[in-house]
């Protein structure tokens, strides 16, 4: 019988929760209006986020922040689609600072 050596984190998700879907936010930035201009906000109103484009984005699960990356636009069968190329992924174990 030939014996395979496994890191820890191959281990890990072995568990019986490595199939279970989780949903990731994706947070591109915050609006912080004040109430009066927010009671006005009409179809095709614009509010200003406190990130540029070129920012990069937050990736969450629950709130404990996961990773950041880059807003992208898929290819070919899935074109427009929205996606995140990820740029610093947290250890789990200590997330981001």
């Amino acid at each position: 019988m030939t014996e395979t050596s496994q890191t820890p984190q191959q281990a890990e998700l072995k568990t019986p929760f490595s199939s279970v879907p989780i949903e990731i936010t994706i947070s591109v930035g915050k609006a912080r209006p004040l109430i009066r201009e927010l009671l006005t906000l009409k179809r095709d109103a614009v509010l200003p986020l406190d990130k540029r484009v070129d920012d990069a984005v937050e990736l969450y699960v629950g709130e404990r922040l996961i990773a950041r990356g880059q807003l992208e636009e898929m290819e070919g069968d899935q074109a427009g689609q929205l996606a995140v190329r990820l740029t610093e992924v947290a250890d789990l174990q200590d997330g981001l600072g």
